[in-house]
Order: structure tokens, then C-alpha cells, then sequence
């Protein structure tokens, strides 16, 4: 019987993701201007997949709203009764939906996954022909270090093993999807609540782990399959994974836009220098004298004019006004509602409503609704030339992408002529104030503000010898 179930896990709390995490599920953060879980159902959608459901949990309004309208398939939200690990969350949802729903093989996906277009015909592709208990999406370990993933052993396209956040002895990374034959439901009733499959000294949380449930199949003697990625697939872990996955789609689409598409409504002045396609919406406005250098897909009721500058590929959302010389760096995307002039320089991904005027340099992940003042400096380049170490929940960690970027939480404000150093996240509801020289992350609701000495003296026409 083919699969006709998805179970998609968007339960989590995230907190890997500071500093968007105390505002933001993150399964609901948008790349490309689209949530990444509405992205993931949309595929699933067109594998041929009936029935989708999804566990939610934290912050859970958020993935309601991302999927509200949402009509190729049908959709079952799925409330996690305490957060108390995947396998938990999954066994949530087969126990809800029934046997009958679930059916004899099914779909499972964590909800925070950014893949390639025509992933989930692959997978399923793959487990029909050899009808395993399972199948598990996997990607080469290569640049990754595997003490931040939970990793597998992969030996004639089959699982052999699996550790949770090894020092090494991997030649994997699990993705988070799979496909399971309904057998595989027992092992995952079985779970012990924790990950034992660990190498010794690592201090495994107390949560029902799915991997290990993988690993007690293998321990049975139970085929699991391995399918490795062919293109791409990031998990939104941390913040700079946004920018990684933004990059990728972007590149994807862009490999796909043959021609431009120009809403009728749309004005686009001949004085402006156009070097790729476009696909405007309705009732933009491009001017004399801008510069776009590569594609770009622009919403609807978004103007950009006077000399704008938009350098390799970019998304600009709806009702945008991007204008007065300023200059946005490739593949980065602005949400709705944004506006970036006089001469501001922005490159990464902004989300609603940010605002960027006079003169400031960013370059991160700017949040929603976050007022950057005049002159805000982010700086990217350090005087060692290194990438900044970041601490992730009391660890340390290199980045592979975006070690110095700026990050920036929802609902923050900076000051005239702040200056952010390399790497430095800021919590949400937060300020910069105007003057301050940000060398460290900055915690949730937080007002920094400089405390300057001033020296007064006497001065006047006398100084002068009047």
C-alpha cells in the first residue's frame, strides 16, 4: 500500500535558536519569504500525501497561522502533551489518528527541516522498492561536526548504527525523515525515554529520542535503509542555519526562472538596469536609475527607486519601499511591510516590517518590527581575521556559515551610531543605545546604554585673548 500519511513533528521549543526563540516557533520561521513548515507541507503535498498531520506544541498559534488556507491536502493538528521528546510526539499522533489513518507505511518529518524540491517522492520512492521497516534520510557528515548532530553509521546503503552527538566514528548525519513500516510502531512504544546510544562521558537529556528507537531495530536485527540527500536539506537549528537555507533556496528558484513575470499592474521605468529576471507582483514600482544584478522576485504594492541597488539575487516581500541609493547584498531577502534607504546598506534576511535609514551597515538576521537607527554599524570583518566562537546553551561552537553575522531579535531597537561587533546576538525586546559598542550577545528585554564622563570647563572669548 503506498504512503498516503505524514506526520510532521513542530512541537519543540527551539532554544538552540535564541534569540528568536523566546518569540518565534521555529518551524515557522520564514525562509524566502515563505514559513519553513508551510514550505515542508507544500512538498508533501505534492508527493501525493492525502493526509498530513502535525504535532504541535510550543508557541503552536504560530504553525496554525503558517498553514491557515492551506488546501492540497488535508491537514490534522495534533496537540504534544508535554514536551518530552520526538518518538513521544510521534507516538501523539499514531495514537490519535489510529491504525486505520496511519495506515501500513508512513511518512515522519521534523517540521524545522529546509529540503529540496521533490524530497519526499525520493524517499518514498526508495522505501517501496525495498519495503524495509524503515528508511531514514541521511546527509555525509563532511563539514559537520558530528558532536552536534545525532549521527549514523551507514555501510551498502544501510543503517549499521546510531549515536547521539558523537566525538566521531560516523560517517552520517541523520536529516529527520524517514519512512516506517507500521512494525516499526512497537520500538518506538519500547523507547526507554532517553538516548542510551551514546559514547561514553556524553550526557544524553531525558526525552524518547526517535533515533533511538532506530537503534533498536538495528540492534534486533531489522533492515534500516539509509537514503542520502542528493541536493540539499538544513535543519533550522541555529540561527545562522537561516541564513544557510535561505542561500539554497534561492539558488534553487533561481535555477528554475527562466523569464520574467511582470504584472500588468506593474511600472517598471526603462531608465532602470535590469540584469536578470524578475518576477514582479501587482502594483510595484521600479524607477529610473535602479540597479538590480541578478533575479529578483518582488511583491506586490513594493516600490524601489531612486537609485537603489539590489546586487545578485534577492526577495523583497509585499508593500516594501526600498529607495535613496541604498544597497542590498545578494541572496539576501526582506520580509513585508520593510523599508531600507538613504543610502543603508543591508545584507542577510529581515522579517517584517524592519526598518533600515541613513547610512547603516547590517548584515545578519534582523528580526521583526526592528527599528535600526541612523549610522548602526554591524561589523563582519574581525582585526584576527577569525570567525567568532559563539556559545550555544553554555557551548562553544564555530559556525560554518554566518560566524560573524549580526543577529537580531524580534522587536528591537538600535541608537545613532551603535556599533554591534562580529557575531553579537540581541535578544528580543531589546536596545542598543545610541553610541554603544556591542561586544557581547545581549539578553532578552535589555536597555544598554553607554555612561559617558563629560570634563566642563570655563571657555569663552577670553581663551582667544579678547
Amino acid at each position: 500500500m503506498p504512503v498516503q500519511t505524514a506526520i510532521v513533528l513542530a512541537a519543540g521549543l527551539g532554544k538552540k535558536m535564541f534569540p528568536y526563540c523566546d518569540t518565534r516557533q521555529k518551524c515557522a520561521i520564514p525562509i524566502a519569504n515563505k514559513p519553513a513548515i508551510r514550505r515542508l507541507v507544500e512538498q508533501l503535498a505534492s508527493s501525493d500525501i492525502k493526509h498530513i498531520a502535525v504535532v504541535v506544541g510550543y508557541l503552536e498559534n504560530q504553525v496554525r497561522h503558517a498553514l491557515f488556507d492551506f488546501d492540497g491536502a488535508q491537514i490534522t493538528f495534533i496537540r504534544q502533551s508535554e514536551q518530552a521528546g520526538t518518538a513521544h510526539a510521534l507516538l501523539c499522533a499514531i495514537d490519535e489518528l489510529g491504525k486505520e489513518q496511519v495506515g501500513e507505511r508512513f511518512l515522519v518529518v521534523y517540521g524545522d527541516l529546509v529540503m529540496a524540491d521533490g524530497w519526499a517522492q525520493e524517499v518514498i520512492r526508495h522505501h517501496e522498492e525495498t519495503q524495509p521497516i524503515a528508511s531514514a534520510f541521511v546527509q555525509p557528515i563532511g563539514q559537520f561536526d558530528p558532536r552536534e548532530w545525532i549521527c549514523a553509521s551507514v555501510h551498502d546503503g544501510k543503517l549499521t548504527s546510531v549515536l547521539g552527538h558523537p566525538r566521531g566514528g560516523v560517517t552520517h548525519k541523520l536529516i529527520g525523515a524517514f519512512v516506517f513500516h507500521e512494525k516499526a510502531i512497537s520500538y518506538m512504544r519500547a523507547n526507554p525515554g532517553v538516548m542510551t546510544s551514546i559514547q561514553v562521558g556524553m550526557m544524553p537529556p531525558m526525552e524518547a529520542e526517535l533515533a533511538q528507537s532506530l537503534q533498536m531495530m538495528i540492534e534486533r536485527g531489522e533492515e534500516v535503509q539509509a537514503i542520502e540527500v542528493r541536493r540539499f536539506a538544513v535543519d533550522l537549528d541555529k540561527p545562522w542555519h537561516m541564513i544557510e537555507a535561505t542561500v539554497h533556496v534561492i539558488r534553487e528558484m533561481a535555477s528554475k526562472l527562466e523569464r520574467s513575470v511582470i504584472s500588468p499592474s506593474a511600472k517598471v521605468s526603462d531608465g532602470a538596469e535590469i540584469m536578470g529576471n524578475i518576477v514582479v507582483g501587482d502594483d510595484c514600482v521600479i524607477g529610473r536609475g535602479v540597479v538590480i544584478q541578478g533575479h529578483a522576485w518582488i511583491g506586490s504594492g513594493t516600490s524601489i527607486t531612486t537609485g537603489a541597488i539590489l546586487r545578485g539575487h534577492n526577495i523583497i516581500g509585499r508593500n516594501c519601499k526600498v529607495r535613496d541609493y541604498c544597497l542590498l547584498g545578494s541572496n539576501s531577502v526582506l520580509g513585508d511591510n520593510c523599508i531600507i534607504g538613504h543610502a543603508a546598506e543591508f545584507d542577510g534576511l529581515a522579517f517584517d516590517g524592519a526598518y533600515f535609514y541613513h547610512y547603516c551597515e547590517v548584515a545578519g538576521v534582523v528580526g521583526s518590527s526592528v527599528d535600526i537607527g541612523a549610522a548602526t554599524v554591524c561589523g563582519t570583518l574581525r582585526f584576527d581575521d577569525l570567525e567568532k566562537v559563539h556559545t550555544v546553551r553554555s557551548r562553544k561552537e564555530i559556525p560554518h556559515i554566518g560566524a560573524n553575522a549580526t543577529y537580531i531579535g524580534d522587536y528591537c531597537r538600535t541608537g545613532v551610531n551603535a556599533i554591534i561587533m562580529p557575531g553579537c546576538k540581541i535578544g528580543c525586546y531589546s536596545i542598543v543605545g545610541p553610541g554603544v559598542v556591542l561586544y557581547e550577545d545581549l539578553p532578552p528585554r535589555t536597555l544598554v546604554l553607554v555612561k559617558q564622563e563629560l570634563v566642563r570647563k570655563e571657555w569663552g572669548p577670553e581663551r582667544y585673548g579678547w
